[in-house]
């Protein structure tokens, strides 16, 4: 008998141990609060990405400019009439049309002895005449000339240097006798003249970028190359520059060439170097 009133007690206090457990669990649940935690890291990383691509957008459109000019340039350079010159009075010549011309068949004139590479590579400069213009350069290219620095800017004001703005940049670069990239050659007097935009690129450059490119390929490659600006009578102002070059051992580079100053739409004055557009 005393066993059954004792089970009947235990059983009574089921319902209230159960309902106490359940406000118990009631009221935990209603005192912890749910915390949403947002995450924007994906938005910022797309953001970036976004700014990145327009950045390489614009550099990839700047880059495929700078290709189709200098293929232009290049074409222009390789699909021009020929003219040629047999004679050596080229201060005396008139431009009519084509820029560049051939002299003496192509051919440089270098005697066997200008073409010795028994003192190695060397450069030469002419001293700056009467009237302080520039005069022929010369020199016995190698790798080993060729600069690792990076150019800094030209100060140096060769004669009839009277420089302004016309449509596409400026008229006159300082134009190198032998470009900087043989040489390293920079605010040398003794190798700078002035020089139309087309004489300096893509007349000049085109040949001395065949230069590199030729000295590039093996220590051993040399090229004997002159450069000779050429004024008419007392003009500050050069006519045109003769570039002459010739690889040792092999024609790989060989050329005689002229190069009248001129740029298209301006009228030169060569006796001081102003100009009028037109």
């Amino acid at each position: 008998m005393k066993k059954l009133v004792k089970f009947l007690v235990l059983l009574s206090l089921v319902p209230a141990t159960t309902a106490v457990t359940t406000q118990s669990q009631a009221a935990t649940k209603s005192n912890v609060k749910t915390e949403y935690v947002k995450n924007y890291s994906y938005q910022k990383k797309a953001k970036k990405l976004v700014t990145k691509n327009k950045k390489l957008k614009k550099s990839i459109a700047k880059l495929q400019q700078e290709i189709a000019d200098k293929q232009k340039a290049v074409d222009q350079h390789e699909n021009k009439p020929t003219q040629t010159a047999d004679n050596t009075d080229l201060a005396n010549m008139d431009y009519n049309g084509t820029q560049e011309i051939v002299v003496n068949n192509n051919n440089p004139k270098f005697s066997d002895e200008d073409l010795s590479t028994a003192k190695g590579a060397w450069q030469q400069y002419g001293d700056l005449d009467n009237l302080n213009r520039v005069t022929a350069a010369n020199a016995l290219l190698n790798v080993s000339l060729m600069p690792t620095a990076k150019r800094e800017p030209l100060h140096w004001n060769p004669t009839g240097w009277h420089n302004k703005r016309i449509s596409g940049g400026w008229l006159y670069n300082r134009s190198h006798l032998i470009g900087y990239q043989l040489t390293g050659q920079n605010n040398n007097p003794k190798n700078l003249m002035t020089g139309t935009r087309s004489l300096n690129s893509p007349e000049m450059l085109a040949h001395e970028m065949d230069i590199a490119y030729y000295l590039k390929q093996s220590s051993s490659n040399y090229i004997r190359y002159r450069v000779t600006p050429v004024f008419r009578g007392d003009e500050l102002l050069p006519r045109g520059v003769q570039m002459e070059a010739q690889s040792i051992g092999n024609d790989s580079v060989h050329f005689n060439v002229y190069i009248f100053n001129v740029q298209n739409g301006v009228t030169l004055n060569y006796n001081d170097g102003t100009s009028q557009i037109g």
